[in-house]
């Protein structure tokens, strides 16, 4: 699963670049070029209810398959797309199966996790992904000289090599395997809903789709330019840097709520990240701003572990909740679509000092949030403190 992501997260990154000027190559304008984007962002929006039911019905290592061949087969179509709207069409069609894996994968990690390990799994799986996601533009740039339709072609290959993976490495897998029907453990909305946990948790994921994933890509190369009047290639040095801080600290922070709990890692990184994400709204200089988004990428990456394994120890490895797990994921999505317009309305009704702030407080209220809840890990004979079993 973890090869797996890293090969997911390379292949996005390598279409990334590529994507709007190949749209653009069809003879449409900017806003049709963007549009493709957004039609991905909607689609898997729309269809993650759906994907949610199906791991429910069916279990998450199929869905899991079934995404990433959706997604394979409409990355491999748009390379040979003669129009616009059938570009439109396969990278909808992506976003289908985007939301499918995306969901299920969450599902088997938590399924195939010791309950001990949550926190380094998931810290693992997202440092991972994070990799991938940094190296795939860089190699996704190196291959425009080739022509726009080679990444599409490559990405998806490297999807049909992504479901090998998980499809020889599971086969076996009595973790990975479908219960039989009548000892399958199911876990509605609603009852996740009943857990303050739960809607800690989905009102954090809603914020990192705000903040991390949204404002992070869409404010922050802006205000660079234009407050700090600084190029584009500094504001990228930016965004490596709040990477650099992020993978710093993953997998150590997965490890340590492994042992201490949940709670101290959550509120600590939403507080690191909420106070550097305000002071780089008021930087002055690049050399204050740049330290203030490594210090905003360390809390991101001491609170993105322990939030995964949360939402685990909440479901438990026995029990299937697909819909609560599509709750979240759309809860995500929504913040990536809308945490940039909003901060880029408040950067240019006010500034962007102000958009800073807005999103800063958004994560200040996240770490209250979590401190007044429950400690999510106290669950299947895991407490905080517990002496780990590998030491």
């Amino acid at each position: 699963m973890v090869t797996a992501s890293f090969v997911i997260a390379l292949g996005f990154g390598i279409v990334a670049p590529a994507l709007p000027q190949y749209a653009r190559s069809f003879g449409v304008g900017v806003a049709a070029a963007s549009g493709i984007i957004s039609a991905f962002a909607l689609m898997r929006l729309l269809f993650a209810p759906l994907s949610g039911r199906l791991v429910q019905r069916s279990g998450e290592r199929p869905i899991y398959l079934t995404g990433l061949m959706i997604v394979a087969l409409s990355t491999g179509a748009c390379a040979f797309a003669q129009e616009y709207w059938q570009l439109l069409v396969f990278r909808s069609l992506g976003g289908i199966g985007s939301t499918m894996f995306t969901v299920s994968s969450l599902g088997l990690i938590i399924r195939i996790s010791p309950p001990h390990m949550r926190g380094r799994v998931s810290g693992l799986y997202a440092t991972s992904f994070l990799f991938g996601s940094i190296s795939g533009p860089l190699v996704g740039s190196a291959l425009l000289g080739f022509g726009l339709r080679v990444p599409f072609a490559i990405y998806a290959v490297a999807l049909l090599i992504a479901a090998a993976v998980v499809y020889f490495a599971l086969r076996d897998s009595a973790l990975a395997a479908p219960a039989p029907p009548g000892d399958v453990q199911t876990m509605t909305l609603r009852q996740a809903w009943a857990k303050t946990t739960y809607r800690a948790a989905l009102w954090a994921s809603f914020v990192q789709g705000w903040a991390v994933m949204g404002v992070r890509f869409a404010v922050i190369p802006l205000f660079v330019v234009e407050t700090l009047h600084r190029g584009a290639g500094v504001a990228g040095i930016a965004l490596t840097i709040f990477a650099v801080g992020d993978a710093l600290v993953l997998i150590p922070a997965g490890r340590l709520s492994d042992r201490y709990g949940r709670k101290p890692f959550l509120v600590l990184g939403a507080v690191i990240c909420g106070v550097s994400t305000i002071a780089m709204g008021v930087s002055e200089s690049i050399a204050v701003f740049l330290v203030m988004g490594f210090l905003a990428g360390v809390g991101t990456g001491l609170g993105m572990p322990s939030q995964q394994a949360a939402i685990a120890d909440i479901i438990g490895s026995k029990v299937r909740g697909g819909p609560v797990l599509a709750a979240v994921q759309m809860i995500t999505d929504m913040g990536v679509v809308i945490g940039p317009i909003a901060a880029g309305a408040l950067a240019q009704g006010f500034s962007y000092s102000v958009a800073f702030a807005v999103t800063g407080g958004l994560l200040l209220v996240t770490a209250v949030g979590w401190s007044i809840v429950a400690e999510p890990m106290v669950r299947e004979g895991v407490s905080a403190g517990k002496s780990d079993p590998d030491d």
